[in-house]
Protein backbone atom coordinates (compact mmCIF):
# COMPACT_ATOMS: atom_id res chain seq x y z
CA UNK A 1 0.00 0.00 0.00
CA UNK A 2 2.91 2.37 0.72
CA UNK A 3 4.08 2.15 -2.92
CA UNK A 4 0.82 3.61 -4.22
CA UNK A 5 1.00 6.71 -2.00
CA UNK A 6 3.57 8.64 -4.15
CA UNK A 7 1.62 7.79 -7.32
CA UNK A 8 -1.61 9.14 -5.85
CA UNK A 9 0.11 12.32 -4.68
CA UNK A 10 1.53 12.81 -8.19
CA UNK A 11 -1.91 12.34 -9.76
CA UNK A 12 -3.58 14.73 -7.33
CA UNK A 13 -0.91 17.40 -7.89
CA UNK A 14 -1.31 16.98 -11.66
CA UNK A 15 -5.07 17.42 -11.38
CA UNK A 16 -4.62 20.41 -9.09
CA UNK A 17 -2.38 22.14 -11.65
CA UNK A 18 -4.93 21.43 -14.38
CA UNK A 19 -7.87 22.73 -12.36
CA UNK A 20 -5.96 25.85 -11.27
CA UNK A 21 -5.20 26.60 -14.93
CA UNK A 22 -8.85 26.28 -15.86
CA UNK A 23 -9.93 28.26 -12.81
CA UNK A 24 -7.65 31.12 -13.82
CA UNK A 25 -8.84 31.31 -17.43
CA UNK A 26 -12.60 30.73 -17.07
CA UNK A 27 -13.49 34.07 -15.35
CA UNK A 28 -11.58 36.16 -17.89
CA UNK A 29 -12.41 34.14 -21.00
CA UNK A 30 -15.43 36.21 -22.15
CA UNK A 31 -13.46 39.47 -21.96
CA UNK A 32 -10.50 37.88 -23.74
CA UNK A 33 -12.71 36.59 -26.52
CA UNK A 34 -14.44 39.96 -26.76
CA UNK A 35 -11.05 41.65 -27.10
CA UNK A 36 -9.89 39.20 -29.76
CA UNK A 37 -13.06 39.27 -31.85
CA UNK A 38 -14.05 42.89 -31.37
CA UNK A 39 -17.67 41.79 -30.87
CA UNK A 40 -20.17 42.14 -28.08
CA UNK A 41 -20.21 40.24 -24.81
CA UNK A 42 -23.10 38.14 -26.13
CA UNK A 43 -21.08 37.04 -29.18
CA UNK A 44 -18.06 36.36 -26.96
CA UNK A 45 -20.21 34.17 -24.72
CA UNK A 46 -21.34 32.17 -27.75
CA UNK A 47 -17.73 31.67 -28.84
CA UNK A 48 -16.86 30.63 -25.30
CA UNK A 49 -19.74 28.14 -25.25
CA UNK A 50 -18.61 26.56 -28.50
CA UNK A 51 -15.03 26.40 -27.26
CA UNK A 52 -16.16 24.73 -24.04
CA UNK A 53 -18.23 22.28 -26.08
CA UNK A 54 -15.23 21.45 -28.30
CA UNK A 55 -13.02 20.95 -25.23
CA UNK A 56 -15.57 18.64 -23.60
CA UNK A 57 -16.16 16.68 -26.82
CA UNK A 58 -12.42 16.12 -27.30
CA UNK A 59 -12.10 14.94 -23.69
CA UNK A 60 -14.94 12.48 -24.28
CA UNK A 61 -13.46 11.20 -27.54
CA UNK A 62 -9.83 11.05 -26.41
CA UNK A 63 -10.31 9.55 -22.93
CA UNK A 64 -10.21 5.95 -24.25
CA UNK A 65 -7.08 6.77 -26.26
CA UNK A 66 -5.38 8.24 -23.19
CA UNK A 67 -6.42 5.19 -21.18
CA UNK A 68 -4.88 2.88 -23.77
CA UNK A 69 -1.67 4.91 -23.82
CA UNK A 70 -1.58 4.83 -20.01
CA UNK A 71 -1.95 1.06 -20.05
CA UNK A 72 0.82 0.70 -22.60
CA UNK A 73 3.39 3.27 -21.43
CA UNK A 74 2.39 3.90 -17.82
CA UNK A 75 0.34 6.59 -16.16
CA UNK A 76 3.19 8.92 -15.20
CA UNK A 77 4.72 9.43 -18.69
CA UNK A 78 1.28 10.01 -20.20
CA UNK A 79 0.36 12.54 -17.50
CA UNK A 80 3.69 14.34 -17.91
CA UNK A 81 3.25 14.50 -21.68
CA UNK A 82 -0.30 15.80 -21.19
CA UNK A 83 0.87 18.49 -18.77
CA UNK A 84 3.62 19.50 -21.20
CA UNK A 85 1.01 19.80 -23.97
CA UNK A 86 -1.24 21.86 -21.69
CA UNK A 87 1.69 24.17 -20.92
CA UNK A 88 2.42 24.67 -24.61
CA UNK A 89 -1.26 25.35 -25.24
CA UNK A 90 -1.34 28.02 -22.51
CA UNK A 91 1.75 29.69 -24.01
CA UNK A 92 0.23 29.68 -27.51
CA UNK A 93 -3.04 31.12 -26.19
CA UNK A 94 -1.15 33.87 -24.36
CA UNK A 95 0.42 35.09 -27.59
CA UNK A 96 -2.61 34.60 -29.87
CA UNK A 97 -3.41 37.82 -31.77
CA UNK A 98 -6.85 36.61 -32.93
CA UNK A 99 -9.47 34.06 -31.92
CA UNK A 100 -8.51 31.80 -34.82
Amino acid sequence: MANKQPALVFIFITLLIDVIGLGIIIPVLPQLIQELTGGTLSEASQYGGWMLFAYSAMQFLCAPIMGGLSDRFGRRPVLLASLFGFGLDYILMAFAPTIA
